[in-house]
């Protein structure tokens, strides 16, 4: 536990402290300190892609596969897995958390940290394309950090199976996605009891009896999130626009507002500024999980007719999880007044804003949403698993199924109590993940740059 916890501190908490003014401070975090950086570097190489290329990466998901035989998932089916990874609890808890802690104006900073996070999102993607292999189990493709890591450190030709950051990162993964499934199922059952009084042991075993089903199977988990996920992210966003609409003469004062405390006086004043500003950071960092590594597993999946398309269409994930289904939940809280959610937080804090706004429907919506996105969520992060397993046990479908069914005991055990220390470990390992990530991330960038590069002048002669 004291190993775990120095980990912990060395990954999340705050190795530097920068003084503000009104007697605040900064804190910067080991992650914070390389994904900002890395951001804003890969921002300006690629010639401020979010900006530039937005419209081309909404064009691409509207493109035409053409008649030719796919061997694998689309590019977009891979957008959506992605995308079920990213929409989960933190989007709604996570949000309401980030703003009870830093204010309105952490909003302003969530929004920033997705602009320049979409950047890292598309190098990251078109690396797993450039370096993914043919699966033999599943059919199509796979791939990720721990394949061009090992590239980075393999020589060709030099015999080597595995390399050591390479396995380091998968290891990191996989027991990332375990503490992850725990922390699934727990939300699911806690809402549930909340909404309808369902006792944790049903909620939970319908939950794992309906997951079991779906991805003890061969393919069906791409299958159903391609039917799933776009219908909650849309359920989601058209009650928020209801929301919206419905209290649109307080738009005025809660845009005011989130830009008034992202850079106030009053803040730095009362010495919380530094509160504000790393609680969006944070929130948009890891929410929209650019940088981390976890994304690229399904990038590498996609069968495109170019590398740069799977990391446009990550780099538009990005913005569809922090400036889409982030900022509906933030909107959600500070359309609600402040007096009806004093003193509450998590999802009580959520429940009762839904509960203000659309009355008992909105507590059972909330409760809905939340077993939807953490659903897809399970789903999504199994599929990212199936390609680090295959790199640390090679192509056989025993060591494919153990981690299935260990990933659904951790489900199982996670709807009945909340273990901290199982947490923590996720926490820890998407933290890794993240370190591990970076270190090829700089040295192999030049490639993803040509591959853009490339694509670009394609699209200039077409």
């Amino acid at each position: 536990m004291a190993l775990l916890k120095a980990v912990y501190n060395l990954l999340w908490g705050d190795l530097v402290q920068i003084p503000l003014p009104g007697g605040s401070t900064l804190g910067l975090s080991l992650l914070v300190m390389l994904l900002v950086p890395a951001g804003v570097y890969f921002t300006v190489r690629t010639r401020f892609l979010p900006f530039r290329l937005f419209p081309e990466m909404v064009r691409l998901t509207l493109e035409k596969n053409g008649g030719g035989e796919r061997s694998g998932i689309s590019g977009v089916q891979a957008l959506i897995v992605s995308t079920a990874c990213r929409v989960g609890m933190g989007n709604l808890v996570g949000v309401v958390a980030a703003i009870s802690a830093g204010g309105a104006g952490a909003v302003f900073w969530m929004w920033l940290m997705a602009l320049i996070g979409s950047s890292t999102a598309f190098v990251e993607a078109t690396l797993a394309q450039l370096y993914k292999e043919k699966d033999p189990l599943y059919g199509g493709y796979r791939g990720g950090p721990a394949y061009y890591l090992h590239h980075l450190f393999c020589r060709e030709g030099s015999g080597k199976k595995r390399s050591v950051i390479a396995v380091l990162f998968a290891l990191s993964g996989l027991i990332c996605w375990c503490g992850i499934s725990q922390v699934t199922s727990n939300s699911i059952s806690s809402a549930f009891e909340n909404a309808f009084g369902i006792p944790p042991i049903w909620s939970t075993v319908i939950l794992v009896a309906i997951v079991a089903v779906i991805v003890l199977r061969k393919n069906a988990t791409v299958k159903v999130l391609d039917r799933l996920v776009p219908v909650m992210a849309a359920c989601y966003f058209f009650i928020t626009l209801f929301i919206i609409l419905k209290n649109a003469p307080l738009l005025p004062g809660v845009f005011s507002r989130i830009f008034a405390e992202a850079f106030g006086l009053r803040q730095a004043v009362a010495g919380g500024i530094g509160a504000v500003i790393m609680n969006g950071a944070k929130r948009g960092l890891f929410s929209n999980e650019a940088g981390s590594g976890s994304a690229p597993c399904a990038a590498a999946a996609a069968d495109v007719s170019h590398p740069a398309k799977a990391g446009l269409l990550q780099a538009l994930g990005v913005f569809i999880d922090t400036l889409v289904i982030c900022s509906c939940s933030a909107m959600i809280m500070l359309l609600t007044p402040e007096s009806l959610t004093n003193g509450l937080e998590g999802m009580d804090l959520l429940q009762a804003a839904m509960g203000y706004h659309m009355g008992q429907f909105g507590v059972v919506f909330i409760a809905v949403i939340l077993w939807l996105f953490s659903f897809s969520t399970f789903l999504g992060i199994l599929f990212y698993a199936r390609s680090n397993v295959a790199y640390l046990f090679g192509d056989n479908w025993l060591s494919q199924t153990l981690y299935k069914i260990l990933a659904l005991v951790m489900l199982f055990i996670g709807g009945l109590a909340a273990y901290q220390f199982v947490w923590d470990l996720g926490d820890i390992g998407v933290g890794l993940m993240t370190v591990f990530n970076m270190i090829a991330l700089f040295p192999l960038a030049p490639q993803a740059l040509a591959s853009l590069k490339d694509y670009e002048q394609q699209g200039k002669k077409n």
